[in-house]
């Protein structure tokens, strides 16, 4: 459809302020899907990420809250392997149609920009080959559908702020709250669009009771985690607490570099384009383009990680598709190359293209990789340990793991090596389930690092085994520990051994 000329009371911005280009519906889905169709046909081809294990043993003890998340992604991950089975891939379903749906939205977002069908394609290939959203797609996590969230926040804002229509705060808070249920961090590109939208404006879109309407909708979706979290005593601030405690400082400092390298280093000019084309041209949506620094301040300041920020990254890319297609149509020879190598080097990088032995060679630069592999053979591990138990005292014996994804990867495949249920005292582990006072015999501890504090909770320590696993992941040389038995009952023992990072 061409846009009618600019007159003396109708300028170019205003022009694209009112009015959209039609959906180029054909060929944007047929890009999602063939990024969907990929994810299905890989999404078995390592094993099961260490928070996927978690999540479904979370999703086994549905709850309005757990210690370090909301409720959305454990229940997603019940339903997943509920209606498409529990395997691998069963789980990652819903995973895959959250990221095509991804795309689309951020090619819906180029046209909110004034793309036409052209820029609208290119916007949803940008997206389609990016690192960040084919690693989120690729695996059950909290980022997955906080990405989604995300894109549709953003795209009833740019609605906002194209139509001036306030209805669309309703959409937006809902979004906002379901999103809330899912990962808290949606707050703050929320937060960074009201600060910019009080620096830049248009600050008429703040002057609503339709706002209110929003931040109410949003309030109520939200709130039965919110009254979880009040009733357990916030431990989702003690969580994010310890993450920036421990962490801060790295993140603080590979932060620009991994916002180029994790979405992918050759859409850099993509969005640098889009942020000056929204900043200098689209001047109804300054606020939009100013949220990004906004929010990579917040998340500095914070000392949050990296990808906390890239998703607002993904709507510039969607703003700076337009101006793209000049440099595109010149040329052309080099735009293809260019969107075949970010598709390679993403598709390395994120998803397991490359054999399991082979992993080591991406492990530093995405070490998601690592964590899918070789939780069969840890399995094998603990349960050649456990076999040095005395048959007679394993039936008050216990298994206690440092860290949620051993416990979940026990709980997963220990039962077809005769293992029993194994316990741990991190994050909602603890909360779940704790060994009986019965179980008075032996202890086998898996312990990423012996600590001789934690070993001081049990008697007569020893390491008799070790995990050699098959890639440089966390679990690479766990020590197998056995020790005699708990220095005092469980139910007196279990705060002590509660972790929250």
């Amino acid at each position: 459809m061409n846009r009618p000329p600019a007159t003396a009371t109708q300028t170019p911005d205003a022009t694209t302020r009112q009015r959209v280009h039609p959906f180029a519906v054909r060929p944007v889905v047929a890009v999602a899907v063939l990024v969907g169709v990929v994810l299905t046909a890989l999404s078995g081809r390592y094993g099961y990420h260490r928070d996927e294990l978690y999540f479904m043993v979370a999703g086994q003890h549905l709850s309005w809250g757990y210690i370090d998340q909301p409720p959305l992604t454990p229940l997603i991950a019940r339903i997943s392997t509920t209606i498409f089975g529990d395997t691998v891939m069963g789980l990652r379903v819903l995973s895959t149609l959250s990221c095509v749906a991804t795309i689309i939205v951020v090619a819906l977002l180029a046209r909110e920009f004034g793309s036409a069908r052209r820029g609208q394609v290119l916007a949803a290939i940008c997206a389609a080959v990016s690192g960040f959203v084919l690693g989120v797609g690729h695996m059950v996590s909290t980022a997955t559908y906080d990405l989604l969230a995300w894109m549709l926040i953003a795209l009833f804002a740019v609605k906002l702020l194209r139509t001036r229509d306030g209805r669309w705060w309703l959409a937006l808070g809902l979004t906002a709250g379901i999103a809330l249920e899912n990962k808290y961090l949606v707050v703050l590109p929320v937060a960074a669009l009201l600060v910019a939208l009080l620096i830049v404006g248009p600050r008429s879109v703040l002057r609503s009771w339709w706002l209110l309407a929003g931040v109410a909708v949003a309030g109520l979706v939200a709130l039965p985690n919110v009254v979880w979290q009040f009733q357990h005593g916030w431990p989702q601030l003690t969580v994010a607490g310890g993450i920036s405690e421990d962490d801060g400082t790295e993140n603080r400092i590979m932060f620009i570099p991994l916002q180029i390298l994790q979405l992918s280093p050759f859409l850099v000019p993509i969005w640098v384009a889009g942020f000056l084309r929204l900043w200098r041209k689209l001047q109804w949506a300054r606020s939009i383009a100013l949220a990004y620094p906004v929010l990579c301040v917040a998340v500095l300041l914070a000392g949050g990680k990296s990808y906390y920020a890239l998703p607002l990254l993904l709507v510039l890319v969607a703003a700076g598709a337009e101006p793209t297609l000049r440099w595109v149509d010149k040329h052309r020879i080099q735009a293809v190359i260019a969107v075949a190598l970010t598709a390679l080097t993403s598709a390395v990088f994120t998803l397991p293209v490359l054999p399991a032995s082979a992993a080591d060679l991406v492990i530093p630069v995405n070490k998601e990789q690592g964590e899918q592999i070789g939780w069969p053979a840890f399995t094998e591990s603990v349960a050649i340990a456990w076999g040095q138990i005395p048959p007679a005292e394993r039936s008050t014996a216990t298994i206690f793991t440092g860290n949620y994804g051993e416990a979940g990867a026990l709980r997963r495949y220990g039962p077809s090596h005769g293992l029993p249920t194994a316990y741990s005292g991190h994050m909602s582990f603890a909360d779940w389930e704790r060994p009986p006072d019965t179980n008075t015999g032996p202890v086998l501890l898996v312990e990423i690092q012996r600590t001789p504090v934690f070993e001081a909770n049990f008697r007569d320590c020893k390491q008799v085994g070790t995990v050699d696993a098959i890639v440089s992941n966390d679990e690479d040389g766990t020590a197998l520990v056995l020790c005699d038995a708990p220095a005092e009952p469980w139910s007196v023992l279990w705060p002590k051994l509660r972790q929250f990072y």
